[in-house]
C-alpha cells in the first residue's frame, strides 16, 4: 500500500507518456468535457460523467516535474505548467475530489450544472499550475465566472441574491489582485509567480495579497462564504468547499510563506469561524463557517512559514478537502432527500438514514482531529510548528479552536439532525431516505480515505513539499488531544439544553454591504434618477427642443428656396440640352446640306449668266 500513487502514477504515465513537444493540461480535459456533455446522449451520460474526471486524474498522477506549456504573448512569457511537489500535492487532492464530486452527483440531469463545475475546477487547476501572474489571473477569475452558477441553479431568491453578491465580492477581489500584478510588474518588471519578498512588503505585495485572502475568506473578508455556500445546490456545496479557499491557500504558500500577519489572521479565522459556527441553525452554513475556522490553520501555517508549518498547511488542505467534503456530501444528502437545512426542521433521522449519520460522524471525527482520522495527522503538524517556532500564543489558541470544532461539528451536527428532538413535519419524514447509490458511494469512498489517512500516514507525508520529520501518534500527543476531545463532549452534554438550536439569525460582517447595496440601490433610484431625469428635461426644454425647430425650419428653406432654385436652374439646363440633343441627332445637317445647295445653284447661275 505504501507505493500506492507510485504505482497509479505508472500506469497513469504509461496512457499519456510525457514529451518535450507535447504537453496536455488537465484544465483542458475538464473544459473540453464539460463543454461537450450537454451534447451526450442522455443514455451515455453518467458514463461520460466519470470517464472525463478519472482522466483528468490520471494526468495530474502521470505528470513529471518540470515547466511546460510556454507561451510568448506581447511582451510576457506565459507559463501554464509549473510543476513541482507543491502544485502535484493539490492538484492531486483537487483532482480526486472532482472524481467523487462528480460521483455524488451522478444522478443530477441538468448537465449545465456539471459543466459550471468541471470548468470551475478546471480554473482552480490552472491556477495551481500558473507559472506566471498573467496565468493566475485569468484561471482566477475562471473560478469565480463558474462556481457562481453552482449558487443560482437552486433557484431559489435566497440563492439568485446570495449569488450576485458572491460574484460582486469576488470581481472586487480581482480588481485588487489586477492591479496589485500591475504595480507590481511596474516595479519589478516580472511577471513571475513566485516568492515576493515579505520582509520588505509593498503596495503592490498588499494589493495581491487582499485578492489573495479575499478568496481564502479571512476576516473581515470573509462573509461570502457562509452566505453563499449555504445557498448552492445540494451537489454545487460539495465543489464549492474543496477548491476557492484551498486555492488560495496554495497561491499563499507560493507567494506568501513567512509573512506574520497572517499567522495573526490564521488564529483569528480559527476562533471567530468556530463562534459563529456554535451560533448557527443551518447546518451547511455551519459547515461553510468551520471552512473559515479550518482555513485558519492552513493560513497560520503559511504564516509561520518553517518547513513543518509548510507541510503542515499542505496536509491540512489535502485532508480538509476530503472530510470537508464528506460533511457537505452527508448534509447535503439530507438536503436532497428532506428538502431541510435547519436543525429546528430537523432531528430523529437515524431510523431513515443510518449510513448517512455513519458517513457523516466519520466526517465530523476528522475535523476534529480525532486519532485514527485524517485531522489528527494534519492539524497537529500545524500546532506543533508554532511550538517550534515560539509563538505560543497562536499555538495554545489553535488547541481551543480545536475544541470548538468538535462541539459543534463533531457533536453538535450529528446529535441534532440524527439523534435529537424530532421537529420533522410529517411531509419530510416521509421524505427521509437514504439517498441514491451513487450518493452513499462517494460518501463510503470519502470516508474510507478520512480513515486511510488518519491511519497510514506514510501516503500524505511522502506527497508534501518537504521531508517529513514528525510522527503524530506520540503517547503525548495522543493523550492531550483525548482529554480535550472528552472533556469537550462532557461539556456538550452537560451543557445540551443550551445548546438546541433557535430559530435565528446572527448578524455577521455580509450585514453592512447587505445593507450598503441596498442604500445604494436606493441611491440610484431616487436621488441620482432624480438629477439624471432633471438634467434631461433641461437638456430636452432648453436644448433638444430648439434644436428640433430650428431643424424644422431648415428643412422648409432647404425645400423651398434651395431647392427650388436648383431645382429650376436644373430644369433650364435640362431644357437646353435637350435641344442640344436634338440638334446632335441630325436636324444641324440636315440644315446646312440644304444651305451648301442654295449656295451651289446660286453660283452655277452667276457662272451661267456672266
Amino acid at each position: 500500500m505504501s507505493d500506492f500513487p507510485a504505482i497509479i502514477g505508472a500506469l497513469a504515465s504509461d496512457l499519456w507518456p510525457q514529451s518535450s513537444g507535447f504537453w496536455l493540461h488537465p484544465s483542458l480535459i475538464l473544459i473540453v468535457g464539460g463543454l461537450v456533455l450537454p451534447l451526450v446522449p442522455a443514455r451515455l451520460r453518467q458514463g461520460w460523467l466519470l470517464l472525463v474526471p478519472i482522466l483528468t486524474f490520471a494526468r495530474i498522477v502521470a505528470m513529471t516535474k518540470g515547466t511546460f506549456g510556454e507561451v510568448h504573448f506581447l511582451q510576457f512569457t506565459l507559463i501554464f505548467g509549473r510543476v513541482d511537489a507543491l502544485s502535484l500535492v493539490f492538484a492531486y487532492i483537487m483532482g480526486l475530489m472532482c472524481l467523487l464530486g462528480s460521483l455524488y452527483g451522478l444522478h443530477v440531469k441538468r448537465a449545465i450544472e456539471h459543466t459550471a463545475a468541471w470548468i470551475y475546477v478546471a480554473g482552480s487547476l490552472g491556477a495551481i499550475f500558473a507559472g506566471d501572474l498573467v496565468t493566475l489571473f485569468l484561471f482566477w477569475e475562471i473560478m469565480a465566472l463558474s462556481s457562481v452558477f453552482l449558487i443560482w441553479f437552486r433557484g431559489r431568491d435566497e440563492s439568485l441574491r446570495a449569488g450576485y453578491r458572491y460574484l460582486l465580492v469576488h470581481m472586487a477581489g480581482g480588481v485588487a489582485l489586477l492591479a496589485g500584478i500591475m504595480l507590481h510588474y511596474q516595479a519589478s518588471g516580472s511577471m513571475a509567480f513566485a516568492a515576493f519578498d515579505v520582509q520588505h512588503p509593498t503596495a503592490a505585495i498588499y494589493l495581491i495579497m487582499i485578492g489573495f485572502i479575499l478568496n481564502a475568506a479571512v476576516p473581515p473578508l470573509h462573509a461570502w462564504l457562509p452566505d453563499a455556500y449555504g445557498e448552492a445546490t445540494f451537489n454545487g456545496s460539495v465543489f464549492l468547499c474543496a477548491f476557492t479557499t484551498k486555492t488560495a491557500v496554495y497561491a499563499l504558500i507560493r507567494g506568501f510563506a513567512g509573512m506574520e500577519i497572517l499567522v495573526v489572521l490564521g488564529v483569528v479565522m480559527a476562533l471567530y469561524g468556530v463562534v459563529y459556527a456554535v451560533l448557527e441553525n443551518d447546518c451547511r452554513r455551519l459547515l461553510a463557517y468551520h471552512i473559515v475556522s479550518q482555513v485558519g490553520y492552513m493560513v497560520a501555517g503559511v504564516g509561520l512559514g518553517t518547513e513543518l508549518a509548510i507541510n503542515g498547511a499542505c496536509a491540512h488542505a489535502f485532508a480538509h478537502i476530503l472530510y470537508k467534503g464528506l460533511l457537505f456530501m452527508g448534509c447535503g444528502s439530507v438536503l436532497h432527500m428532506t428538502g431541510k437545512s435547519k436543525f429546528t426542521e430537523l432531528g430523529g433521522l437515524y431510523a431513515k438514514m443510518p449510513w448517512t449519520f455513519l458517513f457523516t460522524l466519520i466526517g465530523g471525527l476528522s475535523i476534529s482531529a480525532f486519532p485514527l482520522f485524517s485531522g489528527f495527522v494534519s492539524k497537529s503538524m500545524i500546532v506543533q510548528a508554532g511550538f517550534e517556532d515560539h509563538k505560543l500564543w497562536a499555538a495554545f489558541l489553535l488547541m481551543l479552536a480545536s475544541a470548538g470544532t468538535f462541539l459543534h461539528t463533531g457533536l453538535k451536527v450529528p446529535y441534532f439532525i440524527w439523534f435529537g428532538k424530532n421537529h420533522c413535519t410529517k411531509e419530510t419524514w416521509d421524505r427521509a431516505a437514504e439517498p441514491p447509490w451513487n450518493m452513499i458511494t462517494a460518501m463510503a469512498v470519502t470516508a474510507f480515505l478520512c480513515i486511510f489517512i488518519g491511519c497510514y500516514t506514510p501516503y500524505l507525508y511522502r506527497m508534501l513539499p518537504h521531508p517529513v520529520d514528525y510522527h503524530p501518534y506520540t503517547a503525548y500527543h495522543v493523550s492531550e488531544t483525548l482529554q480535550i476531545l472528552l472533556f469537550t463532549a462532557l461539556g456538550f452534554f452537560l451543557l445540551i439544553k443550551k445548546l438546541e438550536p433557535e430559530a435565528k439569525i446572527s448578524l455577521d460582517l455580509d450585514w453592512p454591504y447587505r445593507i450598503g447595496g441596498r442604500a445604494f440601490l436606493w441611491l440610484a433610484q431616487k436621488p441620482i434618477q432624480f438629477v439624471d431625469n432633471f438634467v434631461g428635461e433641461i437638456y430636452r426644454v432648453g436644448g433638444l427642443l430648439p434644436l428640433m425647430v430650428s431643424a424644422r425650419w431648415s428643412a422648409v428653406f432647404d425645400n423651398h428656396v434651395i431647392d427650388s432654385a436648383v431645382d429650376g436652374f436644373a430644369a433650364t439646363i435640362r431644357s437646353f440640352g435637350g435641344r442640344l440633343r436634338s440638334a446632335q441627332r441630325g436636324a444641324l445637317q440636315e440644315n446646312l446640306t440644304v444651305a451648301f445647295g442654295v449656295g451651289a445653284v446660286l453660283v452655277l447661275i452667276f457662272v451661267l449668266i456672266f
